[in-house]
């Protein structure tokens, strides 16, 4: 296993929740009220649709607002990691990533572990630069028991659902989180930062039509006739914990670029704002003055 890269379960698509279009020279989020299944594909800056994508659409008979999942792993941990995450808006690489109480940085030096005080209290996430991100992996259909869809988000209300839901759930089936048949559904709610206008999170709940007790019992049944057939589930969350924790970042760079339009959708790049001889310095020399302990007052940064 080469060292420094993190093994990521295989990816087969992704789930996205609305689209990127350019507007007035910049590449935009436009968010939407429906799922969309696409492949890892892209043609004319758009990704291209996987072919479950129809498949689910024609079985829903109208807009794609839940899809049918599974969860590769019994710890909620591996099936969805969430993180804050700074990402450098030039490069794409990921610049650091933490727990709230602790972090890998990316220094002159190399990688360090250094506190991670959270968003809220870290000067170098002044201006929105690092915000909470997390990344589920599930398995749509039977094709592939172990390729994955992957649902990428920077939404608190669907981090915070998706967490509680997996450990709820892995609690009530007796850590038979894999076996559990589950769906994705799209919720809608309104607040007082969307000024009444509806916004969209992803939930997990039991499939559509099925009793929490139904849940349960078939998956007690998927386990028996798994452990029976001599599939291991407790070593392969083994190994998909090796793997994550084989590299520091999850992420690559190729990654990395495709979600900073959603980090940052105004697409500007970080060294474009400052162009006086008195402008602060550059994130990563804040990076490593504060992982070298000279770091002075926190800067002023206006917001993405």
């Amino acid at each position: 296993m080469l060292k420094g890269l993190a093994i990521t379960p295989p990816v087969l698509g992704r789930i996205a929740i609305g689209k990127v279009i350019e507007k007035k020279g910049k590449r935009l989020p436009e968010k939407d009220d429906q799922f969309t299944l696409t492949s890892q594909v892209q043609h004319d800056g758009q990704w291209l649709l996987h072919p479950l994508d129809k498949t689910l659409r024609n079985e829903a008979g109208d807009k794609l607002r839940s899809i049918p999942v599974r969860l590769l792993f019994n710890e909620p941990d591996l099936n969805f990691r969430a993180q804050y995450a700074l990402f450098d808006r030039t490069s794409g690489r990921p610049l650091c990533v933490g727990d709230g109480e602790h972090c890998k940085r990316r220094c002159n030096e190399g990688i360090k572990a250094l506190p991670c005080p959270s968003p809220d209290g870290c000067p170098l996430a002044q201006g929105g630069n690092c915000k909470p991100y997390g990344r589920l992996n599930v398995a749509i259909g039977d094709d592939d028991p172990l390729g994955s869809f992957v649902f990428r988000t920077t939404g608190y209300n669907s981090i915070r659902t998706l967490s509680a839901r997996l450990q709820y759930f892995q609690a009530l089936s007796g850590d038979r989180l894999a076996c559990l048949p589950l769906e994705l559904r799209l919720r809608g709610k309104s607040t007082r930062q969307s000024h009444g206008t509806p916004i969209y999170y992803v939930d997990l709940t039991v499939r559509q039509g099925m009793t929490l007790e139904e849940a349960l019992q078939q998956a007690q049944t998927l386990d028996q006739a798994r452990h029976e057939a001599g599939f291991d589930q407790q070593a392969l969350d083994a190994a998909a914990r090796q793997g994550f924790a084989n590299g520091a970042f999850e992420d690559t760079e190729d990654e990395s670029r495709q979600v900073l339009e959603e980090f940052y959708p105004d697409g500007k790049p970080e060294h474009t704002r400052n162009t006086s001889p008195e402008a602060p310095p550059s994130l990563q020399a804040r990076l490593q003055a504060r992982a070298d302990g000279t770091a002075g007052p926190p800067t002023t940064q206006a917001p993405a």
